[in-house]
């Protein structure tokens, strides 16, 4: 595939996890500017409208955000961060109204305006919240994919399981892709999918895809605390091998070849009653 065809459809992939603390949002910002490197347009979309820190985490702190464009005080590309190897940042907020409670003119206005900036991406990752709120819920189905982020706690397993249970009963999403992180062995993290997907099938009529484990490396803190994504403050490092690898893995996912592949439709089911 060509990272420069303008008519390719965006993959919309929702990063998700649960459980809090699992390193989802590690996940999202370096994958996105993994897939960047490979030479791909991707746009970051902090869902997190409750404590988002997207921008943070990168040292980019943003003037306006995701609730900003919601108002009407500006357009979606007057709050676009422009983040390392032409990353697109999309800021959340705290305390911002959820899609369900939105207007019809503000719900047509959204829709709009990811479209208009949609048109220009080849990926668009969702780092959603903790939690199996409604608004996580609502992201994750929206999304053409999603990725769960595990780790070894107990509670990290049950809550991606509640969470996959919701999808796939209310919503009928049958297929997740699994990652094991902060793992000290490729053992571990086969264990831990061993669990989730052992428990999975005998409840839930899922198909579960493992895209391997990223290992616990103390350099993930390091680079938290440079503000600096790790795929390039430590690009050598035993995790930032692992995240690039993970990038790899997802650009030989299938092009989607329907109207799921368009920014119009990820924003539609989103803020739709449907989801």
């Amino acid at each position: 595939m060509s990272p420069t065809d303008n008519f390719k459809p965006v993959k919309v992939i929702a990063v998700t996890g649960g459980k809090g603390g699992v390193g989802k949002t590690n996940v999202s910002v370096n994958l996105s500017i993994a897939l960047s490197q490979l030479g791909y347009r991707v746009m970051l979309l902090d869902a997190d409208l409750g404590l988002a820190n997207v921008d943070v985490m990168l040292g980019l702190p943003s003037k306006r955000n995701l609730s900003h464009v919601l108002s009407g005080e500006c357009e979606l590309k007057d709050i676009v961060i422009q983040g390392p190897h032409g990353l697109q940042i999309v800021p959340a907020s705290s305390g911002t109204q959820n899609m369900a409670e939105l207007s019809p003119m503000e719900h047509a206005g959204i829709i709009q305006a990811f479209s208009e900036i949609g048109h220009n991406l080849d990926y668009l990752i969702v780092d959603t919240a903790a939690g199996i709120t409604d608004m996580v819920v609502s992201f994750t189905r929206a999304s053409q994919e999603i990725l769960t982020v595990v780790c070894d706690e107990p509670t990290s397993i049950t809550d991606a399981y509640a969470l996959m249970k919701v999808l796939n009963k209310d919503h009928q999403v049958v297929r997740f892709h699994v990652l094991a992180n902060m793992v000290r062995t490729p053992q571990e993290g086969r264990e831990l999918f061993a669990k989730l997907s052992g428990v999975c099938g005998k409840f839930l009529d899922v198909t579960l895809d493992y895209m391997g484990s990223i290992p616990f490396d103390e350099n993930v803190r390091k680079s938290v605390k440079k503000q600096k994504a790790l795929v390039d403050a430590f690009p050598r490092s035993p995790a930032a091998i692992g995240l690039k690898s993970l990038a790899k893995k997802i650009d030989q996912w299938p092009t989607p070849k329907d109207a799921s592949g368009n920014i119009e439709f990820f924003m539609e089911r989103l803020v739709s009653g449907a989801v």
